[in-house]
C-alpha cells in the first residue's frame, strides 16, 4: 500500500505546475575551472569582452548596483546592455566549440545584446517557467570561458531587493 501512495505522490508532483527554478543544460568543451556568477536582486546589466570578433574572452554581470567578478579576461572596450526598469533576460543563445564563440542575451522588451564570432555549435537556453528569469550563470573557465549553464528563477517580488 506504501508503493502506491508514494507512486501516487511522485506522479502529483510530476504533473503538477511548472517549477518556478530551473537550469540549462551546460554548453562548451568544459575544461578549466568552475564559476559561477551569483548576486543579489534582479540583473541590472550584462558586459561581455570578445577576442578580435572571434570567441568571448570574459564576461561581467551587474545585480543591483554592485557588478560580479570577471569570468575569464578583459580586453579593450565591452559589449554592454544595461536592462530598463522591469527588464529580464529571458533567453541566453550562442555558439561555442573550444571556447564560448559567441553570447546572445535576450530580454522580456525585445532588446538583445550580440557577442562573438557565429561559428561553431548552437545553443539556446530558456527558462520551464513563464515568469522566470536569468539568475545567475556557471560553468567552466580556461583562462576564456569554456563552458556555460543558464539557471532561471521566479524573482521573489515581495523582496525589498528587488531592483
Amino acid at each position: 500500500m506504501r508503493y502506491i501512495a508514494v507512486f501516487a505522490l511522485l506522479t502529483a508532483c510530476a504533473l503538477a505546475d511548472e517549477s518556478y527554478y530551473s537550469f540549462s543544460k551546460s554548453v562548451g568543451s568544459g575544461g578549466g575551472l568552475s564559476y559561477s556568477v551569483t548576486g543579489e536582486g534582479r540583473i541590472t546589466a550584462v558586459r561581455v569582452w570578445e577576442l578580435y570578433s572571434n570567441y568571448i574572452y570574459g564576461f561581467q554581470i551587474r545585480y543591483g548596483a554592485l557588478w560580479s567578478p570577471v569570468v575569464g579576461y578583459v580586453s579593450g572596450e565591452p559589449n554592454e546592455i544595461e536592462l530598463f526598469e522591469g527588464e529580464r533576460i529571458i533567453q541566453v543563445s550562442g555558439k561555442y566549440g573550444h571556447y564560448i564563440q559567441s553570447l546572445i542575451f535576450a530580454t522580456n522588451k525585445g532588446r538583445s545584446l550580440h557577442v562573438g564570432q557565429s561559428s561553431g555549435n548552437s545553443f539556446n537556453m530558456y527558462p520551464t517557467h513563464p515568469d522566470a528569469e536569468l539568475r545567475f550563470l556557471s560553468g567552466r573557465v580556461s583562462g576564456p570561458p569554456t563552458a556555460l549553464q543558464a539557471h532561471w528563477a521566479v524573482l521573489d517580488t515581495d523582496s525589498s531587493e528587488n531592483n
